[in-house]
């Protein structure tokens, strides 16, 4: 416990509880799925890049969504790795935990954004492609980019303020594996109810805010699919946009039951599984879910592994 006058400098994580052996298998798990992570979503910004045939917003879009799940997983994924394979608690600073929550919150803000993007542009595609290239122009997709960013940065910035604005007096011990918000509400002296209420209505407005052209794009998408007469151009209609449905019900699902609560300041273990999946599941499961069930895509990974085949040959 600390004084009541005081408030934490710096803040010890608690990490996972379990024996060493568990931590050990833990780390293994952990360091194999963002090794897979980091090396999936650089394979798909790489033939983003240099592939030809992928030279479309669609693919434009994902290549950035690739980064942002490197840079979300990279912010959490290194240091948990390193809190396993230590005995006793991490320590992060005032400093450090500040700047990986916003950072934190800044990144997934700046992915909800650019999903709902690609939400759009699944629409566009889809109900209106005669005008396609004329509406999701070049132009038109880095300024989707950059507003994504900007919106995602500047939003964060008040609620990380107001959250580092309370006296944390009653302990610096975080029960998590990073500067979680909830968990660092729960250490506070001050009354923090009227802040979470507004951090719960900005989370609703960014979330669902989002959600909704997600929601909407997707309600015209099926009903001009279902309209179309020959069952294999239904087929080719839903393919190109089953991945980026599929995401969106994975990384939207968590996020929802993080964070669009009105008391932020929920159990420890509850926080750690769901932030398990929005930092580690989620980044994990993005190449494969845009890989797997996309032509295209596929299409570019043989020619790329054909082409480095036949230079080692050479």
């Amino acid at each position: 416990m600390m004084s009541n006058h005081s408030s934490a400098t710096e803040f010890c994580l608690l990490g996972f509880s379990g024996s060493h052996e568990l931590h050990y298998v833990l780390f293994a798990v952990f360091f194999l799925f963002y090794s897979v992570t980091i090396i999936g979503n650089m394979v798909i910004i790489v033939i983003v890049s240099v592939d030809k045939s992928l030279q479309s917003p669609m693919y434009f879009f994902l290549g950035h969504l690739s980064a942002l799940e490197i840079m979300i997983t990279s912010l959490i994924v290194p240091a948990m790795l390193w809190g396993l394979l230590l005995p006793g608690m991490q320590t992060i600073s005032l400093a450090a935990c500040v700047a990986q929550l916003f950072l934190y919150l800044a990144l997934g803000t700046t992915e909800f954004v650019l999903v709902g993007a690609m939400a759009v542009d699944r629409y566009v595609a889809v109900c209106n492609p005669l005008r396609y290239n004329t509406i999701m122009d070049s132009q038109t997709c880095v300024l989707v980019v950059i507003g994504s960013w900007m919106f995602g940065f500047l939003s964060e910035i008040w609620p990380v303020y107001a959250t580092f604005q309370f006296t944390f007096c009653k302990s610096n011990v975080l029960d998590h594996f990073f500067c979680e918000r909830g968990q660092l509400l729960k250490l506070s002296c001050d009354d923090t109810l009227f802040t979470e209420f507004v951090l719960f209505l900005m989370a609703v407005f960014i979330i669902i805010g989002s959600l909704a052209p997600t929601i909407v794009s997707y309600t015209y998408i099926i009903s001009t699919i279902l309209r179309i007469p020959t069952a294999s151009g239904r087929r080719k209609a839903f393919s190109t946009c089953a991945s980026h449905f599929t995401f969106v019900v994975i990384g939207y699902g968590s996020c929802l039951f993080l964070y669009v609560k009105p008391k932020q300041t929920q159990a420890a273990e509850y926080n750690k599984i769901v932030s398990l999946l929005i930092s580690v599941l989620t980044p994990l499961l993005n190449p494969f879910i845009f890989t797997l069930r996309n032509d295209k895509v596929q299409e570019a990974l043989r020619d790329g592994v054909n082409c480095s085949c036949q230079l080692l040959k050479d």
